[in-house]
């Protein structure tokens, strides 16, 4: 269809792999915060691997924007069967829908899957571009009668952009790590507050004195043997929990295959044997180098394990390779006592029904205000040591 006021013509396509793999990410690159889990690769695995399609609830649906045959502007967006693996939680919206006769699924959803990780997600050549797109979304919800659209862990960038195409914001917060140029861990645990700094030192001695080893690899030198025990490690969590794991073994190939240098693993070791991985994201350039904590599993059970896996070898390995910053994922108010600090993220949305968008509103007003007031009162608790 056009796009008449811009003259664009717009497209919406049922997969990443109808969309020019080239220049989607051509347009990823030229975002101002740029995210490994936005390029085609990740999305494209997201659906060939069978972890977000349709049988999962997750229906493929991509918007681009495009001008004499070049992309100037698209969107990864899907239509939702149910509110799992998004980490902006909606379930009071839908059951509010479902008391008042309602359908709130299919819903449309403009995110990277199961990656609660802020970036772009409206990728565009320019202002212009950026904001047709995110009107084009609206228009063609509206014209598809869905109740609603939601964009999640927007970028600034995008955050304009639907704030003025009249969206609704809506704030939670995460833990992020900056490395302050230390020249190593101890000098890190230095700038820490004694009980702190004493709380961490216990819980690596534990791992330690459990007889527990670490060993790193990152992309190539990750084996295909490294990706089937970090899957064994992932998969059992999960089941552990009482749920299948979202991701798929298929989709971790296609991550070893496509996106090897994004991804660093370590292993835990114990008497030569295999028993816990920690999977962690990359993206690095000159300007900021950032590791993400993403996914993590155990064979067997040692105390503190997982913060040793998780946290404190991650923040190790980046302080030794001079990476910027490490991003904990969603929630987690106890990583504070690991130094990673709160941080604002931003989705935003919209409702078709103008009486419960009304609500909503009210709503994300209160909320808004109780979040600003947690972040003001956890940026009172600082870990480090006061001057």
């Amino acid at each position: 269809m056009k796009n008449n006021s811009n003259d664009y013509v717009t497209q919406v396509l049922g997969s990443a792999l109808e969309i020019d793999a080239a220049q989607w990410n051509e347009l990823l690159a030229q975002q101002p915060a740029g995210s490994p889990f936005m390029r085609h690769e990740y999305l494209a695995a997201m659906e060939q691997s069978k972890s977000a399609v349709r049988a999962t609830g997750w229906t493929p649906r991509f918007l681009a924007l495009s001008r004499d045959g070049r992309l100037h502007a698209a969107c990864a967006l899907y239509l939702k069967a149910h509110s799992y693996g998004e980490y902006v939680f909606d379930w009071a919206w839908a059951s509010a829908y479902d008391q008042h006769g309602l359908d709130y699924y299919p819903k449309a959803l403009i995110a990277s899957p199961f990656t609660p990780v802020p970036g772009p997600r409206l990728l565009a050549r320019d202002v212009q571009a950026r904001r047709a797109l995110i009107r084009a979304a609206l228009d063609w919800c509206r014209m598809q009668k869905l109740s609603s659209l939601h964009l999640l862990f927007a970028s600034d960038d995008d955050v304009a952009a639907c704030e003025s195409a009249g969206l609704m914001m809506r704030h939670t917060v995460q833990f992020h790590w900056t490395n302050h140029n230390w020249p190593d861990f101890d000098a890190f645990l230095a700038s820490l507050a004694q009980d702190k700094r004493k709380k961490i030192r216990q819980e690596r001695r534990k791992v330690a004195d459990a007889g527990v080893t670490f060993r790193w690899a990152r992309g190539p030198e990750i084996t295909p043997s490294d990706w089937d025990l970090f899957y064994r490690c992932y998969e059992r969590t999960y089941y552990e929990h009482g749920n299948a794991p979202y991701l798929t073994r298929d989709f971790f190939r296609r991550m070893a295959t496509h996106m090897a240098d994004n991804w660093l693993l370590f292993v835990a070791e114990r008497g030569g044997k295999a028993i816990a991985t920690s999977l962690i994201g990359l993206h690095g350039h000159a300007d900021e180098k950032v590791a993400y904590g993403r996914y993590w599993g155990a064979l067997e059970r040692v105390d503190c394990l997982h913060f040793e896996a998780c946290y404190y070898q991650p923040l190790q390995w980046c302080i030794e390779h001079g990476w910027h910053r490490f991003e904990g994922g969603a929630q987690g108010e106890h990583k504070m006592a690991r130094a990673l600090m709160p941080v604002k993220t931003t989705s935003a949305h919209w409702l078709a029904q103008p009486e419960f968008a009304d609500a909503v509103e009210r709503f994300l007003a209160r909320e808004g205000k109780g979040i600003s007031n947690y972040l003001e009162h956890l940026e009172q608790r600082t870990p480090f040591r006061r001057a």
